[in-house]
């Protein structure tokens, strides 16, 4: 039986995040210049439920039956395996690459969930819909991440543009202007789950500020989503920039993201902000020129350990 092959890209939030998870819009992209590779092949002769895992980015590779039952792979494969109603799966290899950053607000965790459960089910014989394949990266996501907007494993299964409002259908965005975008890893890590899970803690003790705070960001969400599909991008900018100003009074910001933020628009950026988690991670800029690189070259000047470079092409 020839390997099976899947992939999955990354991802990032233009506008929206945390205030998603409790029913505001939220804009999220692909990001194709990254991406995680499942590889799954058959091992003719090993036994039934044998499953060899291979991940050299998180320096795993082990037995499935080694690993904890919340670890994010078991998790993943139980899932599938429930889906299909397996008894026993047979003996295969898994290998998992990424060129994702992990904890970086990204979707590492989204993209290889994707990835590992089309490939799987590729494997099996049972391939599944884009839609089955979203819910079941959903469940896994909850079980890593808790109360997950369900942003990630939409924009990263369908791999394009969406806007997005948690229980409700996604919505495909058309763009009508290339949107040029430069996305500053930090070198910070941050754990999603722990981020998401203070904000609620401040939601639970002053529901009503953070309910104002929802609610502007959920206007300009829906502002930056004109923009995206009307024009001119040059606007979404503003949006952006006052996104991030609400992100730090969530306080999902901290001072190596803010100094990175204002680098960007004191040497040109149309606008920046925090992407994901926050406390760490990616930020976001818009840039009118992503051949110039004059702002690249101060973002990493002021600290950030990597420029991932992507465009958002217009659509017909």
């Amino acid at each position: 039986m020839p390997a099976i092959t899947a992939t999955a890209p990354g991802k990032c939030i233009l506008i929206g995040e945390h205030a998603a998870v409790y029913a505001r819009p939220a804009i999220a992209a692909p990001v194709m210049d990254v991406a995680v590779r499942v590889i799954i092949s058959a091992r003719p002769t090993g036994q039934s439920d044998s499953i060899q895992v291979e991940a050299p980015a998180i320096q795993l590779s082990a037995d499935l039956s080694e690993l904890a039952e919340d670890h994010p792979i078991t998790v993943i494969i139980q899932l599938v395996k429930a889906h299909l109603h397996a008894d026993r799966m047979p003996a295969m290899h898994i290998r998992i690459t990424s060129t994702i950053p992990p904890a970086a607000g990204l979707g590492s965790s989204a993209a290889v969930a994707v990835a590992l459960i089309r490939a799987l089910t590729r494997f099996l014989g049972h391939p599944l819909d884009d839609v089955t394949i979203c819910q079941l990266a959903y469940e896994a996501e909850k079980r890593q991440h808790g109360s997950p907007s369900g942003v990630d494993n939409t924009v990263i299964t369908y791999a394009r543009p969406i806007y997005f409002v948690k229980g409700q259908p996604f919505e495909p965005l058309s763009v009508a202007e290339s949107i040029h975008l430069l996305i500053a890893d930090s070198g910070q890590p941050s754990s999603t789950a722990a981020v998401v899970a203070d904000v609620r803690r401040g939601w639970e003790k002053t529901p009503a500020n953070y309910e104002a705070i929802f609610d502007a960001i959920g206007s300009l969400a829906r502002q930056a989503r004109s923009c995206i599909e009307h024009g001119p991008i040059k606007s979404m900018g503003a949006l952006l920039t006052q996104n991030h100003t609400l992100l730090q009074q969530l306080g999902v910001s901290n001072s190596k993201l803010d100094r990175l933020v204002q680098v960007a628009l004191d040497t040109g950026a149309l606008g920046a902000k925090v992407s994901g988690g926050g406390r760490g991670g990616n930020l976001i800029v818009l840039v009118e020129d992503p051949t110039n690189p004059r702002i690249a070259t101060a973002l990493l000047a002021a600290g950030a350990c990597r420029i991932i470079s992507s465009t958002l092409h217009p659509t017909g």
